[in-house]
């Protein structure tokens, strides 16, 4: 017997809600783990190493600094 999990969905983010962190505001607190800051300014994308949650930016959005 294997184990199936349900694909997750991916968090979208716009330029206001950076810099990016997991666990993000909409996370209950009893599954929180420490704060941790992901880098999405190279290809829009980042998974949390803690919880495994993916983030990316919204389509036409940027994380690139000014």
């Amino acid at each position: 017997m294997t184990a199936h999990t349900a694909p997750t969905a991916i968090v979208e983010l716009g330029a206001h809600d950076l810099p990016a962190h997991c666990p993000n505001d909409a996370m209950p607190v009893w599954s929180s783990h420490p704060r941790v800051f992901l880098d999405m300014s190279k290809t829009g994308h980042a998974k949390c190493p803690y919880c495994g949650t993916e983030y990316a930016m919204k389509a036409g959005e940027s994380a690139r600094s000014h």
